[in-house]
């Protein structure tokens, strides 16, 4: 029998493509010809339909179709599916043939020419007798035709053609032979797609109307045979999905997927490639027992799986009989060779390589459609059978990669399942780090293994140690246990590296470890103790040879080491006297401790790793390395487990710990000594803007000996708003008034050595150019000598005190401009004078000393008597105020301008309680500006402070033009109920520029008291809008009128 009979046929390994014969094309001799030849098979891209295309002549002998059968009734098929009916489909009987003739439309000769078309049709229609397949014409033209419906020729020529030859319009088609070849190619080729499309359309149909005719007891066959037809049309016909409906196949599914058809989770190609590969294996399982042959058999002669055609008719069926489908045995003799031909012909069969090829098909489709455990349980399978097919390597790689998945998710017995098979792997080829590693993790908390089972790896495992061979694994094949023992013994006898480093956190080996610092700080002048907790979950005690822990800080590693020297021999050999043996199930402690350096004061110490040495390093060891402070893959989803159990855990004895309550500690900080020191500040707050604030700093040593080079640091605390540390200033030397040049913040500042109980003063000064809260620090360090586990460090220490000050404005100052009569102004007039009024209260809760102050005008403003401070040496206490008044006068301004700048007042002053040294302090209060407007007439009164009833009480008003007119004015006087008077009650009057007018009246008083004057009345004819109420700004209304006095002599009174 031939070996393509073993392996699938090419037909069905190949994309089904609809079949296109073209005939009248002579691609040998014709130029024109071999073009369109060219252009439909050459450089075809995948955008273009799928049609398989082949030249035939044209009186081809096609296939004779067999007769249609109308009953099914008596018919008995001999098999399923003839072994060449995909190849006829695909090869042989065409879905459309394709006539090719050369005519133009314009041909003299149109009727001889269209006659032989006609005949040329009828010849390929005879050749395809009782088959449904399409036939169509193509002319070959030189010219390009015209658009459909302007040729008139051309279409009565084509309508007379297409009913010479018996043709649809939609057969007939128009090839132009010009520059555009290739286009009308594309488009014919879509035309012959559809034409096709209809074919195996119509075929389909016409399988599916034999169901009818079946019975489910004697064709049965037939219902597969049909299925698989039916099939087998949709995908010749591109239709995947209806194609799936018919027959499963993964790869059909993959590509129908790939033409639009969406997938899922849970429906995706990956499932069909799975179950195949469990149908591999099945056979697999089933040529294992049945092609269990002696190695003597021969395979027979003559050959009985050949046939006398070299093929057979029917797949599925055994060459000796074929065509019957009884299980009766005509020749039993004949039978058994024939079974033994197929089962040695089985027995060469590479199983699995096939189930490997579907695995890794459905592990891409799952990885596709990201179900992470379907794809990790098939690599799993995949490493299972290269292992089967003795590829221990790519085994290996396998189960070492889906490995971690297991441990993550904490399927334990998958894991020690797929561990077993890695140690065999390993053991096979002789990988001694790798046996190792899966040996130390067989024998841990997370194996499932008997007891039994962990004492064989265990002691295989110190039998490597010992650098001898272990023991083979259990049910591995004899041949590869013979090699694998060689490889063990040159790995023996070769001297290479015995030392092998294992990294434990990414698998979970028999030890477990964890590390705690007591406490999450030292000081410097205290050892730094720790503890190292080691559990053995092995069946045996066993003897570790070195315990060592290592730092970020690898001066301190020296400290931490702990060594036994043991015989190879004496590894699982139980003494409770040794220090480093772990007895199973119990938890073992081992405390380091070290006196940490200076310079790490103020830095994390961290374990960065711990080794445990098991073996002997003159020997051949492994170390077991735990990064940071311990802790394997399932210690994590532990401690959560035991976070979340109520279950009360068992008492146990005083020396014991329960694992579980065990947590891992790996860093500590170094922190200074505890100072010995007391710092006292002393201050007066809040403190005032601008002053030189006091705050002294006492310090008083209280250390047994003496406290070293001691330095102050004081000043603003850093990290505060960048504002405040520009308006605040910190010095030394109280007399001088700090500038911007001072800093916030004074470092350093040397104080010297203080004795036990020796105590010293510093005053700090604090200039605070704004209000706020401010948080000050005073920092002292210095050096003391100290006395560690025998050995003498100079330990620095520090201690820092922060306070915050809050500062406040010392004054609020109120300035307010008033009339000569002490009313109200919003606005003043020019050359008129007026008053400023400044009022000082004092905010601040200790009493101020005002030193002086001083009026600071600005150009446009003028005093009217001289400038003088009226609260010099005044002392404000809290909420106490002091007042001044200042007569000013404004010369005239420009017209337009707004408000007039007055300028400053500044007050000098500093707290009563501040030495003499102290500087004082000068704040600016900045005045209002004020409005100043011209007026036209000012109108002054010369009058007594007060008056006397019945006495005379003389009044002399000026008027004074302001303006550069000549003012005509117009005066009159209403009397009032308390007074009589003299002079003119009305007058018109006129007053040149610049001059002044005076009048005289005599006010006589009737009655004593505040008195209300005669009202002047002042009317100007330029300026309308000069109102009495004006008026009445600048001259008083009222006065005070005293009782009439008696003489000693008044007959009256003598009466009396």
């Amino acid at each position: 029998m031939s070996p393509s009979q073993w392996d699938f046929p090419v037909e069905l390994c190949c994309r089904p493509m609809a079949f296109v014969t073209l005939t009248g094309l002579d691609v040998v001799y014709n130029a024109v010809h071999r073009a369109v030849w060219d252009a439909f098979c050459a450089n075809r891209r995948a955008d273009r339909v799928p049609i398989s295309f082949k030249v035939l002549p044209g009186d081809h002998e096609y296939p004779k179709c067999r007769t249609k059968r109308t009953s099914y009734e008596w018919y008995i098929p001999k098999g399923i599916l003839k072994t060449g009916w995909m190849n006829k489909h695909l090869n042989m009987v065409p879905a459309l043939v394709v006539v090719f003739y050369e005519l133009d439309w314009d041909e003299p000769q149109w009727k001889e020419k269209q006659s032989e078309c006609a005949t040329r049709v009828e010849i390929v229609r005879q050749s395809l007798q009782g088959r449904n397949t399409k036939v169509a014409v193509v002319l070959i033209q030189k010219k390009t035709p015209l658009p459909p419906g302007e040729d008139v020729i051309a279409s009565e020529r084509a309508a007379a053609l297409c009913n010479a030859c018996d043709l649809s319009g939609k057969s007939l088609f128009v090839l132009p032979h010009t520059d555009h070849l290739v286009g009308y190619i594309i488009r014919l080729e879509n035309a012959f797609y559809e034409h096709a499309q209809t074919y195996y359309y119509t075929e389909i149909r016409r399988v599916k109307s034999h169901k009818e005719y079946l019975n489910k007891t004697t064709h049965q066959l037939l219902f597969v045979r049909h299925q698989f037809k039916i099939a087998f049309f949709s995908e010749l016909k591109q239709d995947t999905q209806n194609a799936l409906k018919f027959q499963a196949f993964g790869d059909l599914f993959d590509e129908a997927i790939k033409l639009g058809l969406t997938a899922i989770q849970t429906q995706n190609p990956g499932f069909y490639y799975q179950q195949g590969a469990y149908y591999a294996q099945e056979r697999k399982q089933l040529a294992t027992t049945l092609c269990n042959h002696e190695p003597a058999a021969i395979y027979p002669s003559p050959d009985p799986l050949e046939t006398q055609t070299g093929v057979l008719d029917f797949y599925g069926q055994r060459p000796w009989r074929q065509g019957i489908l009884s299980f009766d045995l005509n020749d039993s003799e004949k039978e058994k060779v024939g079974i033994l031909a197929l089962q040695l012909k089985e027995k060469k069969i590479l199983h699995s390589e096939i189930i490997i090829a579907l695995l890794s098909n459905a592990v891409a489709q799952f990885k596709k459609y990201k179900c992470p455990r379907m794809k990790s349980h098939l690599m799993v399978q995949m490493g299972e059978e290269y292992y089967c097919a003795k590829d221990y390597t790519k085994a290996l790689k396998l189960l070492d990669y889906v490995l971690c998945d297991y441990r993550s998710e904490g399927w334990w017995t998958l894991l020690t399942s797929i561990l077993i098979t890695a140690l065999k792997c390993s053991y096979l080829m002789a990988q001694i780090k790798d046996y190792i590693t899966y040996s130390l993790e067989l024998l841990g908390r997370a194996s499932t293994l008997k007891e039994d089972q962990k004492s064989r790896i265990e002691k295989n495992l110190i039998k490597i140690l010992m650098n001898e061979s272990p023991d083979p694994e259990p049910d591995c094949d004899p041949a590869s246990v013979k090699a694998a023992q060689k490889l063990w013994a040159d790995r023996v006898s070769l001297a290479g590296s015995n030392i092998f480093t294992i990294d434990v956190q990414d698998f979970v080996p028999f030890v477990q470890c964890k590390a705690r610092f007591h406490a999450p700080s030292f000081h410097v002048d205290s050892p730094v103790q720790f503890d190292i907790y080691l559990k053995a979950d092995c069946p045996h005690p066993i003897r570790f040879s070195k315990l060592c822990v290592s730092f970020n800080n690898q001066e301190y590693n020296q400290y931490c080491v702990m060594e036994e020297v043991c015989e190879r021999s004496d590894i699982l050999e139980s003494s409770m006297q040794e220090t480093l043996c772990l007895i199973p199930g119990k938890t073992k402690k081992f405390t380091f401790k070290f006196v940490a350096k200076t310079e790490d004061v103020g830095k994390k110490i961290e374990i960065t790793s711990v080794d445990l040495l098991l073996g002997s390093e003159t020997g051949r060891c492994v170390i077991l390395n735990w990064h940071g402070g311990g802790g394997d893959a399932a210690s994590s989803q532990e401690a959560l487990l035991a976070a979340r159990s109520f279950k009360r855990r068992p008492k146990l004895p005083d020396n014991d710990t329960h694992w579980d309550s065990l947590t891992v500690q790996a860093s500590t900080m170094i922190i200074s000594r505890v100072p010995n020191i007391s710092v006292q500040l002393s201050h007066e707050p809040p403190a005032l803007t601008n002053e030189m604030y006091c705050l002294i700093v006492t310090i008083q040593s209280h250390e047994k000996t003496i406290a070293k080079d001691v330095k102050l640091t004081a000043g603003l605390k850093p990290g505060q708003d960048a504002n405040l540390t520009q308006k605040t200033h910190v010095t030394l030397n109280g007399t001088e008034m700090c500038d911007d040049s001072y800093p916030a913040l004074l470092p350093d500042i040397p104080v010297g050595d203080l004795e036990p109980g020796e105590k010293l003063e510093k005053t700090i000064y604090i200039h605070c150019g704004t209000v706020g809260t401010r948080m000050f620090l005073v920092y002292v360090s210095y050096l003391v000598s100290a006395t560690i586990e025998g050995k003498e460090i100079l330990c620095k220490c520090h201690r820092d005190e922060t306070v915050t000050i809050e500062t406040v404005f010392p004054f609020d100052v109120a300035a307010k401009f008033i009339s000569t009569k002490f009313e109200h102004l919003d606005k003043v007039f020019a050359d008129i004078p007026f008053l400023l009024m400044t009022d000082i209260i004092s905010a601040s809760p200790w009493a101020l000393t005002i030193v002086t102050s001083q009026l600071q005008l600005s150009p446009s403003m003028m005093p009217v008597d001289h400038l003088a401070s009226y609260v010099e040496n005044v002392v404000l206490q809290t909420s106490e105020s002091a007042s001044e008044c200042f007569c000013l006068r404004c010369p005239p301004v420009t017209a337009g301008q707004g408000g007039v700048a007055t300028g400053s007042y500044v007050i000098t002053w500093k707290r009563t309680s501040a030495v003499k040294s102290t500087p004082v302090v000068n704040t600016v209060i900045t005045l209002p500006h004020v409005i100043v407007e011209s007026i036209p007439l000012h109108v002054n009164a010369d009058l007594p402070s007060f008056g006397r009833v019945r006495e005379s009480l003389p009044v002399k008003y000026h008027l004074q033009n302001k303006t550069n007119l000549v003012q005509d004015v117009e005066v009159s006087v209403e009397p009032s109920d308390a007074f009589m008077f003299s002079g003119l009650k009305q007058i018109r009057l006129r007053i040149l520029p610049g001059t002044e007018q005076e009048m005289l009246y005599n006010f006589y008083p009737l009655m004593a008291g505040y008195q209300q004057l005669p009202s002047l009345n002042i009317n100007l004819l330029r300026f309308p809008h000069f109102t009495n109420q004006m008026l009445r700004r600048f001259i008083p209304t009222h006065i005070f009128v005293k009782p009439q006095g008696r003489q000693p002599d008044d007959a009256s009174i003598a009466a009396a």
